[in-house]
């Protein structure tokens, strides 16, 4: 069983990799931190009395259901709120023109930032198409070892493999996204 010092411990170690790792998901920072704390919480709640050792691989696990119910959630909202149209307008009988509504001059900063986010969104976007393309234990072992900042020992634990094993994994990983991505005009 865990103390609670144990478990604070794991928590406070864990918390910035599962806040990476969830806003790499979700690209959305207020939802992320509830993911993490929700994680936690349920983490404290269901699973203090289990040996310090199993926590790294039950929170893993919470994250990852945790976002999985976020993404369900934003699913049905969207299924409910995608037409803007459907909504009227407080004080007048009219529909809401969601354009009209949302327009507004931009600057030459907001412009330049706008464009620098769409051009990090892209890239972003076809480096995950990459990801999807390398076979499932190149994909999970890259993930766990650069996006989780796991070490390679515990990667290995994670995995169910060698430490070597891992580090094939990643060195064939790595290999073939850099290739990929300067194929696209990606240079990182």
């Amino acid at each position: 069983m865990a103390s609670e010092l144990e478990l604070a411990d794991f928590l406070k170690g864990v918390e910035k990799r599962a806040f990476k790792r969830s806003l790499y998901h979700v690209r959305d920072e207020e939802a992320a931190l509830d993911i993490v704390q929700d994680s936690m919480m349920k983490l404290a709640e269901h699973y203090a009395d289990k040996p310090a050792g199993e926590l790294p691989m039950l929170f893993q696990r919470i994250l990852s259901n945790t976002t999985l119910d976020w993404f369900r959630r934003q699913k049905t909202k969207n299924a409910l709120f995608s037409n803007f149209n459907d909504f009227e307008a407080s004080d007048s009988g009219e529909d809401m023109d969601f354009l009209e509504f949302s327009s507004h001059t931009p600057d030459t900063q907001m412009s330049e930032s706008a464009e620098n986010t769409v051009s990090q969104a892209q890239n972003l976007q076809e480096i995950e198409q990459e990801l999807k393309k390398l076979p499932a234990r190149q994909r999970e072992a890259f993930l766990l070892r650069y996006w989780e900042e796991l070490d390679v020992s515990e990667t290995a634990a994670a995995m169910g493999c060698s430490e070597g094993s891992v580090k094939t994994h990643c060195s064939r990983a790595v290999h073939a996204l850099m290739t990929a991505l300067k194929a696209r005009g990606i240079h990182i």
